[in-house]
């Protein structure tokens, strides 16, 4: 039983109408609505729920101007009421709001399947006819609304991207919050008005984002407004949220740190006038508190939300069958199942439509009533039609710095050491100075910026912290373009909606652990195919996520933090979105990264090690190399005119590492082995061109990799990924691949690639058994290696250390000369086409 509180905005209730009779006017009830203002806002709500249920059930007769008939009703019934008239009835008073004080406001609605309420209310504005003229407003268009609705060639049953105003794909429950936080942060007129599912609150990610408003400073940011919709029931149980005592939940959800309003009951007019109150009361502190911060407050406030409660399935039938139906969990989906087969469902479905008086509604035409359509919001601030929901008001594109500012010198390959990340952070840096006015750049990870090296950052910026500060801790402030926040969930929210309202960022993540967002990923993934066929959404920054602290260098964490399967992931979605990417070194990761921050509508994922390692490429090279995706590193092949017996392939930081120093071996113990040497950094480029856009097509493939010739591939992640990416090729029948194979522990950096045999020693061995022409020369340098890894076998776990000829190895090229000396990448391009200072090449810029 809920108890009752003094300081609710509740007003008892009144007679409840019947659920599927013709339903009175809404009577008159004191409250801040006036007599008139109260009776439109529920006949705006009534169109609205009617819509809905148009949209369910309807293929035809759209206004019930006939009887209802077999013919009119869809063969499948899918969709779901239950949640729909408490979004339609938030959505009627959000309008109401937004017209009395010119709000800049756009919603993100949380519950799901929701969108029957969330198209009619496009509709109802105008803005869904603008996008899409065939659905007029008229009884045709009608007609196509209803009829579009969870069928084939239509519309999802979700909020989806082709739904104007939205920003958040509602077919899975958990994100809204996060994405409502990362909308409003930099957008500092903006209010998000976030509406919760009592189900979806019971989601880990929607748990912790409850804490995302400790996170936005209202001095800079804009506001949300959580609207918890408590409807009581999920698919077939009650919610938590919803049986826990109202003394209880107001004590949840003021140590989340806000002060809620309760608003409950299920008569219309009495329901108006509470929801009225607690909005105004809502905009009114928020209007405070901005301006309290933006005079120089700096406490953290306390901010408002609502608890609506409100019967699910709301105006919808009572019973059917004789069970109870509102208000129950019956009522989540499809209320009366049968209406095609059972005349009764019919007829009750018939009376349910009806009592919306949908003649009151639409006039003649099939338009709604001009008084109804006056409620409405006009132009840019409907919620259907807000830029900030459509990649942002006024997208400034992002600045970024030369990139030669920070290219580490090589002067030769493997000549240097350097740190990636950190030489990144640096570059990072300054592209956050550079943009510090515009306030579009964000960067954000669990808690690990300074452990992923990027704390070159914190010399321009402070991490976000609302809570109390002391005087021990390190670069927290109330501003500041660092988020941190022990949550992969969050980050990877707050990035989504900060990049769809069209500013720019990078989410850096350990390897291991960024699988936690695996299905939030998914889902970004799939909004972008779903906005490539809708000509009126703007490019929105693309996600940029890098991941660090990665596999191949987690020997102190142990198997726990030892897993690349991210990669897999990504590369199942769509090649025109996902894009992966595995530098070798620290130019190329600059490059590279300057490449993602400048794309649009895609999902970039960037592996990237932080420990000290050789540098290969100069910047010029790294450039040209990033542009071909995949090249021949001359400077390391002996292959001289002639094919090479052995291709030694490498994808990723480590693996390069491994495999140079394979054919360092191999030509000092082996020197008549023709070797040649291929780096992949665009991971797809190993794909067809019918499976990625980046995908090399043949004969450039065959170039590198040759026809018949052995490859001994030194990969990053699971190595069966390299085999389905070249499933297809002519020469994949040669192709032995080493990657993670699952042998992890806490061990030492280089007995980590020797569990897995990505290590030299294993590469070299490949090698050797792939060429049998060598004969006995090659047996015996096979007896050495194996050799040599009995040695280290026993040398690591006598002394817990790596050999000392491993850790002081660096590249020599074996004391042989380079035959072909050109250092030229052979890639897409080919090995004659000049690439001009200043060029652009399939998207990138080659810097000098």
């Amino acid at each position: 039983m809920n108890e009752p509180s003094a300081d609710d905005v509740r007003i008892e209730e009144g007679p409840v109408p019947t659920g599927c009779g013709r339903r009175p006017p809404a009577p008159f009830v004191p409250g801040p609505l006036g007599p008139d203002q109260l009776q439109d806002i529920d006949a705006y709500w009534r169109a609205a729920n009617y819509l809905s249920v148009g949209q369910i059930y309807l293929m035809d007769n759209p206004l019930l101007r006939q009887p209802l008939d077999v013919a009119h009703l869809k063969p499948r019934l899918l969709g779901h009421w239950g949640t729909t008239p408490g979004l339609n009835f938030i959505y009627a008073h959000l309008n109401r709001v937004i017209r009395a004080r010119d709000l800049d406001m756009i919603g993100v609605w949380g519950p799901g399947h929701g969108a029957p309420g969330l198209v009619a209310n496009a509709y109802l504005e105008g803005t869904y006819s603008e996008v899409y003229p065939d659905v007029a407003r008229d009884t045709d268009g009608l007609c196509r609304l209803m009829r579009q609705f969870s069928f084939p060639g239509g519309i999802p049953s979700h909020a989806s991207p082709e739904l104007p105003g939205s920003i958040h794909e509602g077919g899975e429950l958990g994100y809204a919050l996060a994405h409502a936080f990362g909308a409003a942060l930099d957008n500092p007129g903006l209010i998000v008005a976030c509406t919760v599912g009592d189900g979806e609150a019971e989601t880990g990610p929607l748990a912790a984002a409850w804490h995302s408003a400790k996170f936005l400073d209202p001095a800079t940011d804009g506001a949300v407004l959580p609207i918890l919709h408590l409807n009581g029931y999920k698919i077939a149980n009650p919610t938590i949220l919803d049986r826990m005592p109202e003394t209880e939940l107001r004590s949840l959800l003021a140590g989340y740190g806000y002060e809620p309003a309760f608003v409950g009951g299920s008569d219309p007019a009495h329901m108006h006038q509470a929801m009225a109150a607690a909005l105004d009361g809502a905009l009114d502190d928020i209007a405070k508190i901005q301006a309290s911060a933006r005079g120089g407050e700096t406490e953290r406030p306390r901010w408002p939300m609502i608890v609506l409660r409100s019967p699910k399935g709301w105006t919808g039938p009572k019973t059917v069958d004789g069970k109870p139906v509102e208000d129950t969990w019956r009522s989540h989906q499809v209320p009366v199942a049968a209406v095609r087969e059972n005349p009764e469902h019919r007829a009750i479905l018939e009376r349910w439509l009806r009592s919306y008086r949908p003649e009151e509604l639409f006039d003649g035409q099939g338009r709604l009533i001009g008084r109804l359509a006056a409620l409405a919001p006009e132009g840019e601030r409907r919620l259907s039609a807000n830029p900030q929901a459509n990649g942002g008001r006024h997208p400034q594109p992002l600045r970024l710095p030369d990139l030669r500012r920070y290219a580490v010198t090589v002067p030769g390959h493997g000549a240097a050491a350097a740190e990636a990340t950190r030489v990144l952070g640096t570059f990072l840096r300054d592209v956050i100075a550079l943009n510090a006015e515009a306030r579009n750049f964000r960067l954000m990870g669990p808690d690990e910026t300074t452990s992923n090296r990027l704390d070159a950052v914190f010399a321009v910026t402070d991490r976000v912290w609302q809570e109390a500060i002391l005087p021990s801790d390190d670069h927290l402030a109330r501003q500041g373009r660092v988020m941190e926040v022990l949550s992969e969930h969050l980050c990877e929210g707050w990035l989504e909606g900060y990049v769809l309202t069209g500013r720019h960022g990078v989410f850096a993540c350990y390897e291991a652990f960024i699988h936690i967002v695996d299905s939030m990923v998914n889902q970004h993934a799939k909004w972008l195919k779903g906005v490539r066929a809708l000509s009126w959404r703007r490019p929105v920054p693309s996600l940029n996520i890098l991941l660090s602290s990665h596999v191949w260098r987690q020997d102190h964490n142990g198997f726990s933090h030892q897993d690349p399967g991210f990669i897999d992931f990504v590369a199942n979605k769509r090649g025109d979105i996902q894009r992966i990417y595995l530098p070798p070194d620290a130019n190329t990761l600059l490059c590279i990264m300057d490449h993602c921050l400048r794309t649009h509508d895609r999902i970039n994922v960037v592996v990237a090690g932080k420990q000290p390692a050789p540098q290969w490429l100069g910047l010029d090279e790294a450039a040209r190399h990033c542009a071909a995706g995949a090249g021949i590193w001359d400077w390391a092949s002996n292959e001289g005119e002639a094919e090479p017996d052995v291709v030694m392939a490498c994808a990723g930081d480590v693996p390069t590492l491994e495999t140079l120093a394979a054919v360092d071996w191999l030509r000092r113990h082996v020197p008549d082995l023709r070797v040649r040497v291929v780096n992949v950094v665009d991971l797809m480029t190993l794909a067809s061109r019918a499976m990625h856009p980046h995908g090399l097509d043949d004969p450039t493939f065959d170039g590198l990799f040759t026809r018949h010739r052995p490859v001994v591939f030194a990969y990053h992640g699971y190595p069966w990924l390299i085999h389905r990416l070249t499933y297809k090729r002519a020469n994949h029948e040669n192709l032995h691949v080493h990657g993670f194979i699952d042998e992890g522990t806490t061990t030492t950096p280089f007995d980590m690639c020797v569990l897995n045999r990505l290590d030299r020693f294993h590469l070299a061995l490949a090698a050797l058994q792939a060429t049998p022409r060598l004969g006995g020369r090659g047996d015996h340098a096979q007896l050495i290696l194996r050799e040599v890894l009995d040695t280290h076998r026993e040398y690591v776990r006598r002394t817990g250390d790596d050999l000392p000829e491993v850790k002081a190895w660096v590249w020599s090229g074996g004391q042989a000369p380079d035959p072909r000396g050109t250092g030229a990448d052979i890639g897409p391009r080919g090995p004659s086409e000049p690439v001009r200072p200043g060029e652009t090449v399939d998207g990138w810029t080659i810097v000098s």
